[in-house]
């Protein structure tokens, strides 16, 4: 027999009272008991359990209420003034394939260093590369962040390691390489092949390539202008005929946004390819433009008539540096010529030595009466 608030006569004769302690992970509520030898008792002890509950200073109960997917949602929504375009799509692709579909049924409060723990080695599973893993971890930590804002004092602290990145290395043409894929591309110029020399001359990436329009090109003073970079995006609004889009705004960082000084053989080939238009993009001649994963297309194409591996757009960028570097380029100029924040990027990331540069720079040293 029932009485009162989820209070209960129990067969064995004592009161048994009900109250809600909390919720699990998945949002089952959890209940705590109380026992009594008469209602009045049970009555006492479960209303002495709930106020020691709320002294113990759960979270505000309209914050309470809600899951943790709520929550990220109202992040993402608070930050589009904030975040690029591109970014919020990137950010919403996280959320949906990664961090709703394993925590978003949780409560805020529920999280601990156990939870993360398991939902990156989750992911690690997956097969997913240690650099994704951090991108992933580095979004639900700025989450955690905020939703700690909606429950002051009462938010856990929780501890996210990132996984250790191992050294990737990366792909460089060597000087010879280097050597014959130019010729292959001079040997029947076209905007496309000019466009591809001009990357591995200035170390422009390739959607700052699939932008660049020649009115960016000065051949006055022999520069060029990185105003805008493309990408396709996933397409989330609702009148939407494809999957994606085509995206042409800014660059991707306030240092990608630069002026880079031609070389004398970049800015001959840029008047001998200069067309009528200052309108028309670079890789076509025209006013249509040519998107990035055409452009990877093309490049796959061309490395496979040279009889060259494992080449990516990415790894011109990597030959322009190394080869800098091999002529003594001053770093910090080189820094600000790829669009980095800082020259540490510069040296960890996209400079590799070549076999040719350490020999020489082991030639260099002298001993005494060898």
């Amino acid at each position: 027999m029932a009485k009162g608030e989820n209070i209960f006569k129990r067969k064995d004769g004592r009161w048994e009272a009900r109250y809600i302690k909390g919720r699990e992970l998945s949002g089952k509520i959890k209940y705590g008991f109380c026992y009594g030898k008469t209602y009045t008792q049970a009555k006492e002890k479960v209303t002495l359990a709930r106020a020691a509950l709320l002294s113990g200073g759960p979270g505000p109960s309209a914050a309470g209420r809600h899951r943790f997917a709520f929550f990220c949602d109202q992040w993402l929504q608070a930050g589009r003034g904030r975040f690029k375009e591109a970014t919020c799509v990137k950010y919403q692709t996280v959320l949906d394939r990664h961090i709703k579909p394993r925590l978003g049924s949780c409560y805020p409060l529920a999280f601990c260093d156990e939870l993360v723990a398991g939902f990156t080695g989750e992911l690690l599973a997956q097969a997913l590369a240690p650099k994704t893993v951090k991108d992933i971890l580095v979004v639900l930590r700025s989450i955690l962040n905020y939703t700690a804002k909606q429950f002051p004092g009462t938010f856990p602290r929780v501890d996210i390691p990132y996984p250790r990145e191992g050294k990737r290395e990366m792909r460089v043409l060597t000087r010879e390489e280097q050597g014959a894929f130019v010729g292959f591309l001079l040997a029947d110029l076209d905007e496309c092949r000019f466009g591809i020399l001009l990357a591995l001359l200035t170390g422009i990436r390739i959607g700052e390539l699939c932008a660049l329009r020649w009115e960016n090109i000065s051949l006055d003073d022999n520069t060029l202008k990185i105003t805008a970079t493309m990408q396709r995006l996933a397409d989330s609004s609702p009148h939407r005929t494809a999957k994606t889009k085509i995206l042409i705004g800014p660059p991707k960082s306030g240092t990608s946004a630069r002026t880079i000084p031609l070389s004398d053989d970049a800015a001959a080939l840029c008047r001998r390819m200069q067309p009528g238009s200052p309108e028309a993009y670079v890789l076509t001649g025209t006013a249509a433009y040519m998107e990035p994963r055409a452009l990877q297309y093309r490049l796959s194409r061309y490395t496979a008539s040279c009889g060259l591996e494992g080449v990516h757009f990415h790894t011109l960028r990597h030959t322009f540096a190394t080869r800098c570097v091999e002529v003594g380029f001053e770093i910090k100029s080189l820094s600000e010529i790829l669009g980095h924040a800082s020259t540490t990027i510069t040296l960890e990331r996209y400079v590799h030595a070549s076999m040719e540069l350490k020999r020489d720079n082991m030639n260099k040293l002298t001993m005494v009466g060898l």
